[in-house]
């Protein structure tokens, strides 16, 4: 095997070598460069892994070899020519073995690491990109508050992308139910549903908003040159090659300008679809709702699988096992029974004698067998395993009354939601201010039809025009000034927002409609 920085998670003695190099990590994060023997045995011993100095002495003279690790001579505590020619050395991490120790971290953390759809980051996204539209439109902004700006949407926005996908990773894993305890399971579809729903809630509202301050960030005739200010600041801080050409300087701006705009475009594709594309937001929200109902699913497979059969040989296998731990015969006896339930069952041949006798002298559930009444079984039932007598069947109860009342109630539901529909599926262009007030009826289709209308919605200030998901009815919403108001009386209260222009119709009126001159004038003719 060739010396490389990772041989020491394979060698023999791995837990020595990683309790090294982990305490020059630790060295360097504490701006400490070098570290003596005595100074590795010592931090070695703080985390609980006692050491020989001899052994340690040893692991950093074979990290030595492998390029983690670089020796030089310690000179600072020669005080004799004896001591100068002793081996003494300072040790200093690698670049090799710093890289090594990193990749081991990242490793160690994304492995244990549990994803999590971070409302709290859309909420940041949105704030930070309203505040770098306020300094866009601030010519005389400092160009380091946009800096910082944008580095703090990039890192929340990779932080959010890269939670949501080891979330839905983690969840996929969390469903599969073959080491599933029910109770367990139960109370955590409960809570997950919880938290699904209130991120996709949130997720609809603040998408929504995120994509608008894109598209006015992406047609702010300033955001390309703050942009390729800022390539050009990160450039100046980039240390010189050998070369120290001007040509370098120029090729290294435009790779940050390219970097720049390739996370933007990163940001944009996140919460901005396009034609056949939707956005990576629409497609969390999507996978957030089926998971909803894959939780549902794993219930259901759960339940099934307790109700399922066992596996009758292991039970016997199981029950010979109890069998031969009894004590004595009566235990053994006591098994027989319970297991097989070979006892009377004073529920059998249930009759309307048995019904009237148990009515006038009820027996309570707690009663043992021996001291209840004897239950007198028909020979019928003995013989042929069932009560029923031949001849003709039992008369086919008459259930016509509550088809009536089930019709009456259909019907009236029914009603109710035409008279909703002819209250507001007018096909005349309205103002939601006008509409004044609404029964229950009406104004629960009404909210129907303005959270799909809005759902549709790619822009607060557009115009949407939509149909509901059965095809049947037609919105047209136009939203008025900011500083407009609108105001819906219902029995339960006064629903107020933004003033819209309004149009509904009702498309199976408007294709019937054309057919009934046509029929009044064939009866006309007869």
């Amino acid at each position: 095997m060739s010396d490389t920085p990772f041989n020491y998670l394979s060698a023999d003695k791995s837990t020595v070598y990683r309790a090294v190099m982990r305490a020059f990590s630790q060295a360097k994060e504490h701006f400490v460069v070098h570290l003596r023997p005595e100074d590795v045995h010592e931090r070695c011993s703080v985390r609980g892994l006692a050491l020989p100095l001899e052994e340690v002495q040893q692991a950093l003279g074979q990290l030595v070899a492998w390029g983690n690790l670089q020796a030089e001579p310690d000179t600072s505590r020669v005080t004799s020519v004896e001591d100068f020619y002793r081996a003494r050395y300072l040790y200093q991490i690698t670049r090799e073995g710093e890289a090594a120790e990193a990749a081991l971290a990242l490793f160690e953390r994304l492995l244990g690491r549990r994803g999590a759809l971070q409302s709290v980051a859309l909420h940041d996204i949105h704030t930070q990109l309203r505040a770098l539209l306020a300094l866009l439109d601030d010519p005389e902004a400092d160009l380091a508050r946009t800096h910082l700006l944008l580095r703090d949407i990039t890192r929340v926005f990779a932080d959010l992308a890269e939670n949501a996908r080891a979330f839905m990773t983690d969840l996929s894993r969390g469903l599969d139910l073959r080491t599933a305890q029910r109770e367990g399971f139960l109370a955590y579809k409960d809570r997950l549903i919880d938290y699904l729903q209130r991120f996709v809630g949130d997720l609809v509202t603040q998408s929504a908003e995120i994509a608008g301050l894109i598209r006015a960030l992406d047609a702010h005739s300033g955001f390309r040159d703050r942009l390729a200010g800022i390539a050009e600041r990160e450039a100046e801080d980039l240390a010189p090659d050998l070369e120290g050409v001007e040509s370098d300087r120029g090729s290294r701006r435009e790779a940050a300008l390219r970097e720049w705009l390739a996370r933007w475009d990163g940001l944009k594709a996140w919460f901005i679809g396009a034609l056949g594309h939707p956005s990576q937001a629409e497609l969390l929200r999507a996978r957030a709702r089926r998971a909803i109902a894959q939780l549902l699913d794993a219930v259901v497979r759960l339940n099934e699988r307790r109700l399922g059969r066992s596996d009758r040989a292991a039970d016997y296998r199981t029950l010979a096992r109890w069998f031969m731990e009894c004590e004595d015969d009566a235990e053994a006896h006591r098994l027989w029974r319970a297991a097989f339930g070979l006892s009377p069952a004073r529920h059998l041949g249930l009759d309307a004698e048995t019904q009237a006798e148990r009515e006038r002298d009820p027996v309570p559930p707690a009663t043992p067998w021996r001291e209840a009444p004897p239950l007198r079984i028909s020979p019928r039932l003995r013989e042929t395993g069932s009560l029923r007598r031949r001849g003709a069947p039992p008369q086919v109860r008459d259930r016509r009354e509550g088809k009536r009342r089930l019709a009456g109630l259909l019907a009236s539901e029914s009603a109710q939601a035409r008279a909703a529909r002819r209250r507001l599926a007018t096909g005349r262009e309205i103002l939601l201010s006008e509409l004044g007030t609404l029964d229950r009826d009406a104004f629960a289709l009404f909210l129907l039809l303005l959270g799909e209308a809005l759902s549709a919605a790619s822009h607060p200030e557009a115009k949407v025009e939509t149909l509901t998901s059965d095809g049947a009815i037609a919105i047209e919403l136009t939203p008025l000034g900011p500083d407009t108001l609108a105001e819906l009386w219902t029995p339960d209260g006064v629903f107020s927002g933004r003033d819209h222009r309004i149009r509904i119709t009702d498309l199976e009126v408007s294709a019937r409609l054309p057919a009934e001159p046509a029929r009044r004038d064939r009866e006309a003719a007869a």
